[in-house]
């Protein structure tokens, strides 16, 4: 075990209310501070891309606890989800006219989601990358009307949510469902433990023991 004195305090790096919600599966308690960095870059390696992002959002976010000290011994997660069909990366698209050209492009075809994130202590950081794939089906023109009218793709990297409107033209998906929602939870679990050294003995109280 990590000797953690006082215990962590866990920081949520992202607005995504999807990441929200399943980081809240964990049972422990955690703030919400959003980094403000610049994601408009070249991206010639896709995982390189997502992690380089993830790592940089929560360093952005534990710089910021650093100069306030209102948090004594934050335990911040980042993370960064993109698209990729062939070499061509996806983020989230500028307007309704790229999300749309974007589905089209990924229309009938399989394409692959990486999510990379970041466990990131003033000591430690902890690095990984989960990756999917999904399937869809022909996008027909009117298919595509009705999910560019929800707005749900302006916020979405490949222009699509798993987990809303966009399951109608989702075929089917090979590895992490949560990966592809943002944030690949079993996954993380696993190397969540691995960053706080969780033994076998306390299995069953690691959340409690190290977590305010």
């Amino acid at each position: 075990m990590l000797s953690v004195n006082p215990k962590f305090q866990l920081v949520l790096a992202s607005q995504s209310p999807r990441r929200k919600e399943l980081l809240s599966h964990l049972g422990i308690p955690f703030a919400v501070i959003v980094s403000d960095i610049d994601e408009d870059r070249e991206a010639p390696d896709p995982i390189q891309y997502v992690q380089d992002l993830a790592v940089e959002k929560g360093e952005a976010v534990l710089e910021l606890l650093r100069k306030s000290k209102k948090v004594e011994n934050p335990l911040v997660i980042s993370a960064d989800t993109t698209v990729v069909l062939g070499k061509k990366i996806y983020g989230k698209p500028a307007s309704r006219q790229e999300a749309g050209e974007m589905l089209l492009e990924l229309s009938n075809r399989s394409h692959l989601v990486y999510t990379a994130v970041s466990i990131k202590s003033f000591e430690t950081t902890r690095v990984f990358y989960e990756k999917s794939e999904v399937e869809f089906g022909p996008i027909s023109p009117d298919l595509l009307e009705m999910y560019l009218a929800t707005g749900e793709s302006l916020d979405k990297a490949g222009a699509y949510g798993i987990q809303g409107a966009g399951l109608v033209f989702i075929k089917a998906v090979r590895g992490s469902y949560s990966n592809v929602v943002g944030f690949p939870l079993d996954r993380f679990i696993t190397e969540l433990k691995k960053f706080l050294q969780v033994g076998h003995s306390n299995e069953k109280t690691w959340r409690r023991d190290l977590f305010a």
